[in-house]
């Protein structure tokens, strides 16, 4: 199977992207870069674009499956327009993109809380994204739902360290309905796409199907064997 990943220079993205690159289910990774990546692989296949004119590159999407850990923070953007500018607009364009090209599934990284009427901005736009990708009729459509994720970022991230530092003792007062706000690690997120993304190249779905993806369902995911 032929996959494309977008956010491969992100914290869950880098690690999903040696995780697809050592599958023998995927033969090839579509990695669309601002800049390129200092990694060489046989199944790696770079391209450098600029993402504001992604229609450019519209022959990349022809893949089979689409992973989508894109995102920043309104920090690291700017501003709120710049922040939904790539965590609604580029995610929502390569998804356009890949259901024009024929991609059969898309697997999006959202986050827990994430509603088109939430009075929070950034749960706001990943809900928006989330409706939009629903409206494209994808055939296999797997939405993953994490709380705070765990792991060491390229960038540092103050109020993430904080929380991540307190998480082992918060994570254990959440069970039940609370079970879903646990912090994760972002290795588990990855590792659960990953196998998620290989599941397809066996299956076909018959009718759309619409996957959310919450904290049990990633951890059970992330210990399937390959």
């Amino acid at each position: 199977m032929k996959v494309l990943l977008l956010g491969a220079t992100g914290l869950t993205g880098g690690i999903a992207l040696n995780e697809l690159l050592a599958r023998d289910e995927v033969e090839s990774v579509v990695v669309p870069v601002r800049k390129p990546l200092n990694i060489v692989h046989s199944k790696l296949h770079q391209q450098e674009m600029d993402f504001d004119r992604m229609e450019d590159h519209a022959g990349l999407f022809e893949v089979n499956v689409i992973m989508c850990c894109l995102g920043t923070t309104i920090k690291k953007a700017g501003s709120q327009e710049q922040f939904r500018k790539v965590d609604y607009g580029y995610c929502l364009k390569a998804a356009e993109l890949g259901r024009a090209a024929g991609a059969q599934a898309f697997i999006l990284m959202s986050a827990i809380g994430s509603s088109s009427s939430s009075t929070i901005f950034y749960n706001r736009v990943k809900g928006e994204l989330e409706n939009g990708v629903k409206g494209l009729g994808y055939p296999y459509l797997s939405i993953y739902h994490p709380s705070l994720l765990l792991g060491n970022r390229p960038e540092s991230r103050l109020g993430e360290a904080m929380g991540a530092k307190a998480m082992p003792l918060i994570n254990r007062a959440l069970f039940g309905p609370l079970e879903k706000y646990r912090g994760i690690e972002a290795a588990k997120v990855a590792r659960a796409m990953v196998n998620e993304a290989c599941s397809l190249a066996s299956e076909s779905a018959a009718e759309q199907v619409v996957q959310i993806r919450e904290y049990q369902d990633i951890v059970k995911l992330s210990d399937q064997t390959g």
